[in-house]
């Protein structure tokens, strides 16, 4: 019998931003765990990490959140660290997972001892607050949630990564 494979597919201000296979590690009915190579075309340089050809990704996602956590690995398996979404409750529906981005976001490096917040100037300037203030609301707390997570407990939240 063969994995059961998924599409993500990641919106952002109502257009898909990106759609890609992947296949399913777990789905507790809770969160579901996914398997995928990097989707995008070419590298991606953040400045503080490299997303390139080869790279996989263990993506986290949850029914109930408002992040999903991508454990991120180079394509010789070493560890690069985790790349923390900020979005809407995954919408899962038979073999499609929906993400909405809500811009804001979280680099944990391998070791922990980088813990980014990103994009909140983009999460500013994207008008989430004035069009869906509960919304807004919501992922400002997620990110918050998701730093303390990066210092302290990300590592007990998904099961694995380094220990402290």
């Amino acid at each position: 019998m063969s994995a059961r494979s998924v599409e993500v597919v990641l919106t952002k201000a109502g257009r898909t931003k990106i759609r890609y296979p992947a296949d399913v590690v777990s789905d507790d009915g809770h969160r579901l765990t996914v398997r995928a190579p990097w989707a995008a075309e070419g590298v991606r340089d953040f400045g503080f990490v490299r997303f390139e050809p080869g790279d996989v990704f263990v993506e986290h996602y949850w029914r109930d959140r408002w992040y999903a956590v991508k454990e991120v690995r180079s394509a010789d398996g070493t560890l690069k660290g985790w790349y923390c979404d900020v979005t809407r409750p995954a919408a899962i529906d038979g073999d499609e997972v929906v993400v909405e981005d809500l811009d804001l976001d979280l680099w944990v490096s391998a070791d922990g001892s980088e813990v980014l917040r990103l994009d909140e100037d983009e999460f500013a300037a994207s008008g989430l607050t004035a069009a869906d203030p509960e919304a807004a609301a919501c992922a400002v707390v997620a990110l918050d949630e998701l730093e303390v997570l990066g210092r302290e407990g990300l590592v007990d939240l998904l099961g694995v990564g380094p220990s402290r």
